[in-house]
């Protein structure tokens, strides 16, 4: 799965950009995040799995992982 390629589909399907991803991220994990420190991240690989979660979460998804 590309993580960047997925959060830009729910970003554009929400009409959310960048900054209001960062807004809601940094109200949700007590921690601030800018529109380029996620990007950042997205381009790095480094977005954890809380953040993930949290990113999904503010779309109204939720992360399962089950054993193939």
């Amino acid at each position: 799965m590309n993580l960047r390629a997925e959060i830009n589909y729910w970003l554009s399907l929400n009409q959310y950009t960048y900054d209001k991803l960062a807004e809601e991220l940094t109200k949700n994990m007590g921690k601030k995040y800018t529109r380029g420190s996620i990007n950042a991240k997205l381009v790095r690989g480094t977005l954890t799995v809380k953040e993930f979660e949290h990113i999904a979460k503010i779309f109204g998804y939720e992360i399962n992982i089950k054993k193939l």
